[in-house]
Parts: structure tokens; C-alpha cells; sequence
């Protein structure tokens, strides 16, 4: 009987579950070592008192990105959870009484441009239009290439469509070129925040966000964002992965340019091939030894980070009014917070911040008459976290929610949890604390972010720091993409 080609993964975020289970239908030996006591990495729950907390993610879109990998393995989403589109998608404060919802059918979307900008919903086709072409490019043949070198684009199809692609225009000007109203402007910069740049620095290739937000729309698994990883989970175990927990590893072995043994606080394991699927930097900088590592300590200091955030898991004693499951508070300058972000990173003065309220749709995430509330505001990376700090901008947001909601919060919490900077250095050794990997600038996309190739010839790397880059979807693509890279490297051996 043929020996199995044992494969150890660092990791079990997305990429980590995504790449174990296909190198485990290869045939591979698989085994996953996780630090925390849970699969998800950043998807983590928490529970307490009846409530179920989803720690990270809380959008579902791109939709068709999960649903082609369950195909993979014979399954779909209805296979493990209920999918509910929301309607509205997401409500947007401007102000006071001054709120946008956006709709989940594009006829109420056209009117709703109309509404705000006469004559916009034209502009608004065209804009959508440019945005499924590159969306269908981008998640077609951009997003499943490793990105090993410039050369892979060197393809007269991908050149034509990269001129279509807008790789070098931004989002501010494409938006603004169209756009004439602020409220407008502001919905469709707004996906990008998810890429963690400003629209400014963000390739107007990204629009194609906008197409996953408008026409593919938002969505969400009932029982919570779990159950995600939960189904991912389940499918690698059926296929033979082997899951190791609260384990954390603390070098990796190098022999003859081969990770020949991972080192953990628990045992060694010797292995033929190596995933990480930890925070990139982390395992570079302090797992390898220095003739091993992909990078300097200066490379990993000038690149231009995501955000990082705070958040606040909220247990509350009733229920909230006219509150939407996501909720989006735009009443202060988006510039001025995105500056205080990336141009002079400071603890911001006036922040924009989101609440979600997973509740609203699903009862199962908090006990009878009660709220699952959580609050999030993008910070810069890298500040100085304190408790002070965390309480100060705490009472600012229920001040602020309770002036635009109406919802006076303050005599009902049972209970809350903040997580911040530190915790996500601690939980997941996130270089500077941040929270969404590495931002999508034009210098930092595609054969520009950090190479999934190492040094090592039986490592390579996957998830948010490495192609295609941070989100749910495009890490569930990053293990794909590291798991066939693997497979043409077992052929050739």
C-alpha cells in the first residue's frame, strides 16, 4: 500500500479548512494544528448567558464563491444551514431621521437612485454593468492564480480585460465621475472598507464589490456565521482531516531546505508538507529561522495595513426599535476617519462605526426578549489599547446610537466584551493587532502581496496576508488555490 503524503496546516481559519479538506480528497494524510479552541480563526464564537456571538465576519456575500465549494465535495449550503437573503440589505445613517435602506431588488435600487439623483439610475446600470464584468473576470481568472510571478498575467485575454478591469483608476474618481449626490457616493465607497484602504488608494477593479453588495446581495446563515466553519468542519472530516486544538506552534524545523518537524507546546510533528495558514508575518518572522524567512522585519513594517477595530459584544435585556440587522453610521466625515485610519494613525475623533444586530433575524442567537448587539469601529492598527480607552469610546457609541436610533441602551446591558488591538495579537498573533490583513492598494494586489511560495521547498502560505487577500470568500479561494499548488508539486516529486 502507497505511503499517504502527510500534510500538516497551520491554522484552521478558512483557508486553512478549505486547503485541508481538498489535499485530504487528494489522498493526502491531513492533519490541522490550531492555537484556539475552535475552527473559524478570526470566526470564532462566544457564548454566555443564552447568547451566541459570532467573534468576526457577520456579512455572507459572494454567495457563489461558497456555494462552488461545497460543489466540490457533492454538497451545497442547503446541505448544512438555511441561506435568508435580508431585505433591506443594510440601513445607512446619515443622521438623524436621515437614513437610507438599501433595497435587495435592483427595480427598488434604480428608484431609490432616482429618488436621491434624477437621471442616476442610468449611470447606475453602467456603473453595475462595468461591475459584473469585472466581477465575473475577477473571480474567474484573476482570483485562482497563486501569483507567483508577473508572468502568470501576461496573457493577451487578461491584458484586454485588465484595461477593462480598471486596475490603475481609483474608486473615489470612478464613483465620482458618475455620481453626483453625497449619500450615493458614500453607499458605494463603502464595500471598500472592506478592503481596507481609502477609495482613493483602492483600484477601481474593486467595484466589483459593489456587484456582490447590490445585485448577488447580502445574506445570512441561520444559526449565525459559524456555521460556515462549521460546514467546512464537517466536510474535512469526512474526508479524514484530523483536527488538533488549543495547540499552538512554536518553531518550524528546517533540514536539507525541508520543514521537516513542527514544533508545538504540545509535541513535534514531522510532516512531507506544510500549510500556514497563521498570520503570515508571524510565521515568517518568528516560526522560521532567519535564512528561512520570505521577507525583513522591514518589508513587514512598510506595508500598508487593514484597519484593525474594536468591537463590543452586547447582551441586552430587551429588544431594540427600528433597528435592521446591519447598520451602518455614516454621520461624520468618512474622509476624516479614514485619514485618522491611514494618513495620521490616531484613535479616531469622530468615528464612523457599524452595529449588528443578528437578533432581528435570527431568534436562536439571544434568549426571549432580549438583543445580541454588537458594535464595531475600524481603528488604526498598532495604537495603544487600554481598558480607558475601550470604556471611553464605548459610552460614545451609546450616546451616539441612542441620539440616531433612539434606543437608549445604556440601563439594559447584561453584559458586554470588548476585543480590541491586543486581543488580536494575543488570539492570533495578528502583526500590529489588525484585524482584515493586508490592504488592497494597487502596490499591494495580486503577484504584489506576499508570496505564497517560501523559501522552503515543502511550505507555502494561504489566507488574508497572502492572494487573493482578506474577506471570507477570498480566503475559502486562497486554500483552493494553495491546496493545487500542493497537488502539481506532489505530481512532479
Amino acid at each position: 500500500m502507497e505511503k499517504k503524503t502527510m500534510v500538516t496546516i497551520i491554522g484552521a481559519g478558512f483557508a486553512g479548512l478549505a486547503a485541508a479538506a481538498l489535499l485530504a480528497k487528494d489522498g493526502c494524510d491531513v492533519t490541522v494544528i490550531e492555537k484556539n479552541e475552535m475552527a473559524g480563526g478570526r470566526a470564532r464564537t462566544w457564548q454566555k448567558d443564552g447568547f451566541l456571538f459570532d467573534m468576526g465576519p457577520s456579512w455572507y456575500w459572494m454567495p457563489d464563491v461558497f456555494e462552488n465549494y461545497y460543489n466540490l465535495f457533492g454538497k451545497t449550503a442547503a446541505d448544512f444551514y438555511t441561506l435568508k437573503r435580508l431585505n433591506p440589505s443594510y440601513r445607512i445613517y446619515f443622521g438623524k431621521q436621515d437614513t437610507i435602506d438599501v433595497p435587495a431588488t435592483l427595480a427598488d435600487l434604480y428608484a431609490l437612485f432616482e429618488k436621491l439623483e434624477p437621471g442616476s439610475s442610468k449611470n447606475l446600470k453602467h456603473f453595475l454593468d462595468q461591475a459584473k464584468y469585472k466581477y465575473d473576470v475577477g473571480m474567474n481568472e484573476y482570483v485562482f492564480k497563486p501569483s507567483h510571478s508577473v508572468m502568470e498575467y501576461f496573457d493577451p485575454r487578461l491584458a484586454v480585460s485588465g484595461i477593462k478591469l480598471q486596475l490603475l483608476g481609483n474608486m473615489r474618481r470612478h464613483v465620482y465621475r458618475l455620481f453626483k449626490n453625497e449619500r450615493l457616493r458614500k453607499l458605494l465607497e463603502f464595500p471598500v472598507l472592506f478592503l481596507g484602504a481609502t477609495p482613493q488608494n483602492t483600484p477601481a477593479l474593486y467595484s466589483l464589490m459593489n456587484y456582490a453588495d447590490l445585485v448577488l446581495g447580502t445574506w445570512y446563515p441561520m444559526g449565525g456565521m459559524h456555521k460556515i466553519v462549521m460546514a467546512m468542519q464537517q466536510i474535512a472530516e469526512s474526508e479524514g482531516v484530523k483536527f488538533i486544538f488549543n495547540t499552538e506552534v512554536t518553531k518550524i524545523e528546517v533540514k536539507n531546505n525541508l520543514a521537516e518537524y513542527i514544533i508545538t507546546n504540545k509535541g513535534n510533528f514531522k510532516s512531507d508538507f506544510v500549510v500556514g495558514n497563521a498570520d503570515y508575518r508571524h510565521i515568517d518572522q518568528q516560526l522560521f529561522d532567519k535564512p528561512y524567512r520570505n521577507y525583513s522585519e522591514k518589508y513587514w513594517n512598510e506595508r500598508t495595513m487593514a484597519p484593525s477595530c474594536l468591537l463590543f459584544y452586547i447582551g441586552l435585556n430587551k429588544k431594540l426599535d427600528n433597528i435592521l440587522h446591519h447598520n451602518l453610521f455614516f454621520d461624520e466625515d468618512f474622509d476624516q476617519h479614514a485619514e485618522e485610519i491611514y494618513t495620521n494613525p490616531q484613535w479616531p475623533s469622530k468615528p464612523l462605526f457599524y452595529a449588528c444586530c443578528p437578533s432581528v433575524t435570527d431568534k436562536s442567537v439571544a434568549p426571549e426578549g432580549c438583543e445580541n448587539l454588537f458594535f464595531l469601529i475600524p481603528v488604526a492598527p498598532d495604537l495603544a489599547d487600554s481598558e480607558s480607552k475601550r470604556e471611553e469610546y464605548f459610552n460614545l457609541l451609546i450616546g451616539r446610537f441612542k441620539d440616531l436610533t433612539g434606543n437608549d441602551i445604556s440601563g439594559n446591558i447584561l453584559f458586554k466584551r470588548s476585543y480590541a488591538m491586543n486581543d488580536f495579537e494575543e488570539d492570533y498573533h495578528a502583526f500590529k493587532g489588525n484585524a482584515y490583513g493586508l490592504a488592497n492598494t494597487l502596490k499591494q494586489t495580486a503577484f504584489l502581496k506576499p508570496k505564497m511560495k517560501s523559501k522552503v521547498t515543502n511550505f507555502l502560505y494561504t489566507g488574508q496576508l497572502t492572494v487573493p487577500g482578506p474577506g471570507v470568500p477570498p480566503a475559502i479561494i486562497s486554500g483552493q488555490v494553495v491546496a493545487k499548488e500542493i497537488k502539481k508539486k506532489l505530481k512532479k516529486a
